[in-house]
């Protein structure tokens, strides 16, 4: 008998009662049924990203909304400041660059989360900056950066916008959206939200309105303003996952039941439980000193590929983890507890881990870090 776990950071396990609600049969998107369920899912998304303003939905990947907050907010040839720090930093670069804007880069060691000092810097030297570009958890090197001291630096600047890549984020951690002072915000269906893939969102504030009026660069579907003014309705703009929309209906029930204080409190404890079960057995992370709750990094023992660490399990055991991207493709490997995850989840990924090392030579004393979470977790 084979058992199949999905352990990866997106997508993530989805809960056996959202996967029922959307085996249901499809509503049709223009229906009043549908219009109840949009409408209800449009204002449960506010709680979620901490905003009062409007979160559009597009039938997307997360990369869909990312690309919607550059076509809207900007013009050709406008400055802007993009943190790379990831292969998710990389991602914003091209994509201002894609749309003809130009960016100035603050690049940061993969492992390492961006220095406020750095951000400040910028705009001190470029007060013509239009946009700041960052990711609140950067997936692929498990880094989380201090959205709140940078977005203080642009709160009141009028002419400058906060646009912040919270894929990984939104629902992991605290990042309040208005609070705060972040004027794009976008995440995705397959991360916290507990769903699969296939729904991006992007909150709007009232300072990126401003700028959506003046933005001279194509967009069609990802049009914010459009799709914005057919969500006051009720509606999409265009034919919308309807079955993801459901899933999402209910996902957002249980986030509310669950309480954002309280989802916070458990990623923290799974992603603490993580890290202190992999430096039990001798491994180092990759990020030690702005770890995001989202995913842990682990650097693959000297002279093992991190990816035949994640072959292991996916061969061996039937269970999917992540491995490196680009520069850090078989130097780490990446251990997810986001969204539908619980206590024996990780327990089950570092039992894992364990036998995949002992089957690959790695010398450590078998069930260290097992016990270390166990101990964790157990309190």
């Amino acid at each position: 008998m084979e058992k199949w776990r999905l352990l990866a950071p997106g997508p993530t396990p989805v809960p056996e009662e959202v996967l029922s609600v959307m085996s249901l049969p499809v509503i049709h998107h223009r229906a009043p049924k549908f219009k109840e369920i949009l409408t209800k899912v449009a204002e449960d998304l506010k709680y979620v990203f901490q905003t009062k303003n409007d979160v559009v939905i597009f039938s997307a990947s997360g990369t869909g909304a990312m690309e919607a907050a550059v076509a809207n907010c900007f013009c050709k040839g406008d400055k802007v400041l993009v943190v790379r720090a990831g292969k998710f930093g990389e991602r914003w670069g091209e994509l201002v660059s894609v749309y003809g804007l130009n960016p100035i880069f603050v690049d940061v060691e993969w492992g390492k989360a961006v220095e406020v000092a750095q951000v400040k810097n910028e705009l001190d030297k470029n007060s013509d900056l239009k946009g700041i570009f960052i990711q609140s958890s950067e997936t692929s090197t498990g880094v989380k950066h201090p959205i709140k001291d940078i977005a203080a630096l642009v709160k009141k600047n009028d002419n400058c916008l906060m646009i912040v890549d919270g894929i990984t984020g939104v629902g992991v951690f605290s990042v309040e959206t208005d609070n705060w002072g972040i004027d794009i915000h976008v995440s995705g269906s397959q991360k916290a939200f507990m769903l699969p893939p296939g729904l991006a969102f992007a909150s709007v504030s009232e300072k990126a309105l401003k700028f959506m009026e003046k933005s001279d660069l194509p967009k069609y579907y990802f049009d914010l303003k459009k799709e914005r003014k057919n969500l006051l309705k009720g509606q999409n703009a265009y034919t919308p996952a309807v079955s993801l929309v459901v899933g999402l209906s209910k996902v957002l029930d249980m986030l509310k039941e669950e309480g954002l204080e309280n989802i916070w409190k458990r990623h923290s404890l799974l992603s603490y439980a993580t890290r202190e079960a992999v430096k039990a057995i001798g491994l180092k992370l990759y990020a030690p000193d702005s770890p995001s709750e989202s995913v842990t990094a682990v650097y693959a023992p000297e002279g093992i590929d991190g990816q035949d660490i994640v072959k292991i399990f996916r061969t061996n055991f039937k269970i999917t983890i992540a491995g490196g991207q680009d520069r850090a493709k078989g130097k780490i490997f990446r251990l997810s507890h986001i969204g539908f995850f619980d206590k024996f989840d990780i327990i089950t990924s570092i039992a894992a881990l364990e036998m995949a090392l002992k089957k690959l030579g790695y010398k450590f004393e078998l069930g260290k870090g097992v016990s270390k979470a166990l101990e964790i977790l157990s309190e």
